[in-house]
């Protein structure tokens, strides 16, 4: 759905921008989690998993919001193959930014191992304990989480392609917006 607005709506904007901090976060958790042992990764782990779940919840609350939005529409001498491309990558992303988080949880479940929040709120497991499934659900959570490095890479790289360069307004529209044309009041008078 194309939005009428050269911007997209200010709450899709902040759900954004919070997302990219959390991914962004995310990512050198994950990064640092795998590379350290002990109580360093007792920590990470601490943040690894809350953050995990808060990202899962901020996107079932931005996909329907973007749905019923809409999104501001590609400029029109963009080739028809870059449109096509920016719309699977977002729809990778969207993937991504649910199914890290759902294949965490799950293969946590599958090893057996508590998604502790926070003291006291421990989310169920959503597998059976299966180490066989552990393991693979272990290998899909790194091969996704490549993948999804790989897309916010390409998704960062095409913004600042169309801010840097086209300077089209495709990034303007997600980040401080354009500027509307106010009319001051006496200027109808005049136009009279």
């Amino acid at each position: 759905m194309s939005r009428p607005s050269p911007d997209f709506h200010p709450a899709l904007r902040a759900i954004h921008w919070l997302m990219a901090a959390a991914v962004l976060a995310m990512l050198f958790i994950g990064v640092g989690m795998v590379s350290t042992t002990g109580s360093a990764y007792v920590s990470l782990l601490a943040l690894h998993r809350p953050l995990g779940i808060a990202i899962l919840l901020l996107v079932l609350v931005r996909l329907p919001l973007r749905i019923m939005t809409g999104a501001p529409a590609l400029p029109d001498d963009l080739p028809l193959l870059q449109k096509r491309a920016a719309l699977a990558s977002h729809i990778l992303l969207y993937l991504a930014m649910a199914g890290m988080p759902l294949i965490g949880w799950a293969m946590l479940s599958a090893g057996g191992y508590p998604v502790l929040l926070t003291k006291g709120i421990v989310l169920p497991a959503i597998l059976p304990r299966d180490l066989a499934l552990y393991a693979t659900l272990r290998a899909a959570h790194t091969a996704a989480a490549l993948l999804f490095f790989a897309l916010i890479l390409a998704h960062l790289s095409a913004a600042l392609m169309h801010g840097l360069i086209r300077r089209d307004g495709v990034l303007r529209s997600m980040t401080v917006g354009h500027r509307r044309a106010h009319v001051a009041p006496d200027q109808h008078l005049a136009d009279d």
